[in-house]
């Protein structure tokens, strides 16, 4: 079961990225009927190996996105090393070696601005641990689109500046511990 409002759940993360994605996603039922697109700070130029922990760990597919890849429900989408992930529609995303964002790319900004911009109301965005500020615009975007917003409680992120930094952004963002994060996703009551 999902929230009958959310169309696709749009994630970022840093610092400490791994251990909190791990409480969420795996969490996640095999009947999930959303897209999952992830965006975590890694170094450029090594192979990332997220898609391949959680293809792992999860009931869901989980990959790293080429350019033009497709999208459909239920899948788990990383981005990759050194390109920003953009939503392009609801059925692709692009990527872009467009300069960095707050020192990043991908930039969680960038893509969650694109998703905004595909998905508006249908949206949940999602700030966890990290330690810069990238993260907080996007979110603010998704909030402007009428979308659901969530950060995780900074006293209990690995990193908590960009979840303080989200907070400051966009204030009517529901602040949770990652459990929490997890039964609402999978349309537990809030």
């Amino acid at each position: 079961m999902i929230r009958s409002h959310q169309r696709a759940v749009i994630i970022g993360a840093s610092a400490g990225a791994l251990e909190a994605l791990s409480a969420i996603l795996p969490g996640l039922p095999a009947d999930f009927a959303c897209p999952v697109f992830v965006i975590v700070h890694v170094p450029p130029h090594k192979r990332s190996v997220l898609a391949d922990i959680f293809a792992a760990k999860c009931r869901l597919p989980a990959i790293e996105v080429a350019d033009k890849e497709p999208v459909a429900a239920g899948g788990i989408y990383f981005a990759p090393p050194n390109y920003h992930m953009l939503i392009e529609d609801e059925a692709h995303i692009a990527l872009s070696s467009d300069e960095e964002v707050l020192f990043s790319r991908p930039s969680i900004d960038v893509a969650f601005e694109s998703a905004a911009d595909v998905w508006g109301d249908g949206l949940t965005g999602i700030i966890l641990t990290g330690a810069n500020h990238d993260g907080a615009r996007g979110l603010q975007a998704i909030a402007a689109a009428g979308g659901v917003t969530i950060v995780q409680d900074p006293a209990t992120a690995y990193a908590k500046a960009m979840p303080q930094a989200a907070i400051a952004s966009c204030p009517q963002a529901r602040v949770m511990g990652l459990s929490d994060i997890s039964s609402y996703l999978r349309g537990a009551p809030a």
